[in-house]
């Protein structure tokens, strides 16, 4: 019978169809070896012997709604040069695979745009079979992500469940790809990456991480010539968590119900940049009203404002300047929080500053995060880390919805 349906439709080749039947639903094509191309699996040698079958059966391409399914007796083969009994190779299929080449090819493709569970259901197998498929197919490229060719580096942890679990990420911020993925969090986290990277001979120029102790040592040890850029965000992410406290404790020591009543439910309207406020809802004003109650507030949000204008200087001198007059005023204001704020710029003045060396955030680092929370709710969850951290590491080849 023809092979030009094979060959063209499943990439079959080597092999002549014997038979085509159809049961419940499903084409069955029946097909055997050519006896002239029988050779040792192990040695290729074709001075072999045959030695009985075995019936396999592997998974193909749909046609329209129905599935396709190969029946091939395999060939049981004596090699006289290596003096053992083997099966013969199977050009369509990997070894104890149930499924062929264009098979796992399609599974690829559809798992690009659906869900697991999804392209199970489509192609009636096994959802732990569509994982398989991808979960090689993700090894094969992402096991061990070439580190040589790092410039510029951002790294920083993302919890991923209750219980105080997490992940540290360290990402590339030139191609924006995920090079490294950690179990828990800090120094410790980040071992096998500075063991790779160290023997990849990568020459690192920068790195952004937060002002975390753990990270700085880490960075200092391990990266001692490169530029240790302390992120723009959780600087004033780090204002923000004490503006938040300060605030608390304002409405907490409030005179007369007034002042409670106005302070109650600022705390978004305090935190929010001036030009995202809302007109049609008043928060302009209502944010006025407040700040004109309370003098300590409004010199906390004021500096608030100034703390921003830090990484907006025209170099790296006139930001020198800018910091050291934050500083002052803030020493001079009386008002602990900001004092205390004041001493942590202080303690982290270099690295801060170092943004004008190398202008550099871990805002790409954040999106990133915020792709893997997405991935991972849309997938209810991963049992597999494994398979989850490959997931993460070819998200940033991602140009369509996140499937789990």
């Amino acid at each position: 019978m023809s092979t030009s349906l094979l060959y063209h439709g499943w990439g079959v080749r080597g092999y002549q169809q014997v038979a085509i039947f159809f049961e419940e639903g499903r084409v069955r094509f029946g097909i055997e070896q050519d006896p002239d191309t029988f050779c040792c699996s192990n040695c290729g040698s074709r001075e072999v012997m045959k030695s009985g079958q075995v019936p396999r059966h592997f998974r193909s391409l749909p046609i329209g709604g129905r599935q396709v399914w190969i029946d091939l007796p395999i060939q049981r083969l004596w090699c006289l040069a290596c003096g053992k009994i083997r099966q013969a190779k199977v050009g369509f299929a990997d070894e104890r695979r149930g499924y062929t080449h264009a098979f796992e090819r399609y599974v690829l493709e559809l798992s690009g745009r659906m869900t697991i569970q999804d392209v199970a259901h489509h192609l009636g197998v096994g959802w732990d079979t569509v994982k398989e498929i991808v979960k090689r197919h993700l090894h094969r490229r992402f096991r061990k992500p070439k580190l040589k060719h790092l410039k510029h580096l951002a790294i920083d942890e993302i919890s991923i469940g209750r219980g105080h679990r997490y992940l540290t990420v360290v990402l590339d911020l030139d191609d924006g790809a995920v090079v490294f993925v950690g179990e828990g969090k800090g120094a410790d986290a980040l071992t096998p990456f500075w063991r790779r990277l160290r023997s990849s001979h990568a020459h690192i120029r920068a790195v952004a991480t937060d002002m975390s102790p753990a990270y700085t040592a880490a960075v200092r040890e391990n990266l001692p010539k490169a530029i240790h850029v302390f992120d723009r965000f959780h600087v004033v992410k780090l204002f923000n968590e004490k503006f938040s406290l300060f605030r608390q404790e304002l409405q907490r020591e409030a005179e007369g119900p007034l002042q409670k009543k106005v302070l109650k439910g600022t705390r978004w309207l305090l935190l929010k940049n001036p030009e995202n406020l809302l007109e049609e809802r008043n928060e302009r004003q209502r944010l006025e009203k407040a700040l004109a109650l309370n003098r300590p507030l409004a010199t906390v949000y004021y500096m608030k404002e100034d703390l921003r204008q830090l990484w907006d200087q025209r170099d790296g001198a006139a930001a020198e300047v800018f910091m050291d007059d934050w500083i002052a005023r803030a020493r001079a204001s009386g008002i602990r929080m900001l004092q205390q704020f004041a001493e942590t710029l202080v303690q982290h003045r270099r690295g801060i500053l170092n943004y004008y060396l190398c202008p550099i955030t871990t805002a790409a680092l954040e999106g990133t995060n915020n792709k893997i929370k997405t991935l991972q709710r849309q997938a209810y969850g991963f049992r597999d880390r494994e398979f989850f951290k490959l997931k993460i590491f070819a998200l940033h080849e991602t140009r369509y919805a996140l499937v789990g």
